[in-house]
């Protein structure tokens, strides 16, 4: 499927909730992780606060509805993705990998360093779908002290130490 993406805009934040919900309803189907799919999604303050940075994209169906999201913020010269959601309905069709393309051009225009994110090792759309589009898992020496403090605090949330990962997807 072709889809539109675009900067998210203050309207679409009311949506967004829903999009996640949707999305998580994947997580049912791992026994270990189908908590996730009753989990509260990103507040829709939240929401506004990253369209109002631009740094929240959408992919819209052809009656201009949002059926995904990714979320992201800056962190000096790194973009972080916070939440990369699409309808369950819609999942498998290329909007995740769109809606990453265009963080990643973003990410150019801006001339930053690095993308990077927090993932499920093992869960096939997450790090796998994540590698599969050019993103490594930082193993460096040195691992970023603010990805592992993400993976600290995901950790005290209920995620099991050693499922998750940071990974990065170097600009240049």
């Amino acid at each position: 499927m072709s889809a539109t993406i675009r900067f998210a805009v203050p309207q679409d934040a009311e949506r967004l909730p829903a999009i996640e919900t949707s999305a998580a309803q994947a997580f049912r189907a791992i026994d270990n992780l189908s908590w996730l799919a009753d989990s509260s999604p990103m507040a829709v303050e939240r929401h506004r606060q990253l369209i109002a940075l631009s740094t929240c994209w959408v992919a819209l169906d052809t009656n201009n509805r949002p059926q995904g999201f990714l979320s992201a913020e800056r962190h000096g010269d790194d973009l972080h993705i916070l939440e990369l959601s699409v309808m369950q309905s819609m999942q498998g069709q290329g909007l995740g990998l769109s809606l990453v393309e265009a963080a990643k051009d973003y990410a150019r225009s801006k001339r930053l360093r690095f993308v990077t994110l927090t993932t499920f090792k093992n869960v096939p759309w997450n790090a796998p779908f994540y590698s599969r589009i050019g993103f490594k898992t930082d193993t460096r020496a040195d691992v970023d002290q603010r990805l592992a403090a993400i993976l600290n605090e995901e950790h005290t949330h209920g995620f099991a130490p050693g499922d998750r990962c940071a990974m990065i997807w170097p600009v240049t």
